[in-house]
């Protein structure tokens, strides 16, 4: 079975759109696997490198508001699957881009402002890990010798697609 979590990567910022997540220049590529190295490569945020070691750590993203705006297309999911994230944590999401994570087999997650707030607190300790367990639907952070664990919302359906594997692994299972 799949795991959700390990290190965190903290982009504070609302409205990261699709261009950002994977640059257009790059949706002619063959394979999932040939977008691996463009990942984020064109978010601007005070610090982040989409090339540093944090970025290549990272299995979970937590962020704000309408993650993955823009155009939609299956190409930034993809970059996260690739680069093995499993997991986005944020305030909400844009509609075609959350179904697109569900139906990869990922997690996205949504959490109300004042838990992202507390979330991104964690930002501050350079050791900062988070567990999703999506059958229980909770999310637990760690890091800085502290530790907070918060309950999230899931509809059976997409929980099902994302515990499957994704749409492809859970209709073989089911059809």
């Amino acid at each position: 079975m799949k795991t959700f979590g390990g290190s965190v990567l903290f982009l504070d910022r609302s409205d990261i759109n699709t261009d950002e997540i994977i640059p257009a220049k790059y949706l002619t590529e063959i394979t999932k696997e040939d977008l691996k190295p463009y990942i984020l490569e064109d978010l601007k945020l005070p610090g982040f490198d989409p090339k540093g070691a944090k970025t290549r750590a990272a299995r979970v993203i937590v962020s704000r508001a309408n993650f993955g705006c823009g155009s939609s297309r299956e190409h930034a999911p993809w970059v996260f699957e690739v680069n093995d994230i499993t997991a986005v944590v944020a305030e909400s999401f844009a509609r075609i881009f959350r179904q697109n994570m569900f139906n990869c087999g990922m997690a996205a997650i949504e959490l109300p402002k004042e838990k992202i707030d507390r979330l991104l607190g964690y930002a501050q300790y350079p050791d900062t890990a988070m567990a999703v367990d999506v059958a229980g639907q909770t999310v637990t952070v760690r890091g800085g010798g502290h530790e907070e664990t918060v309950s999230f919302d899931i509809s059976p359906f997409d929980k099902a697609l994302v515990l499957a594997g994704g749409w492809v692994d859970y209709a073989d299972k089911k059809y």
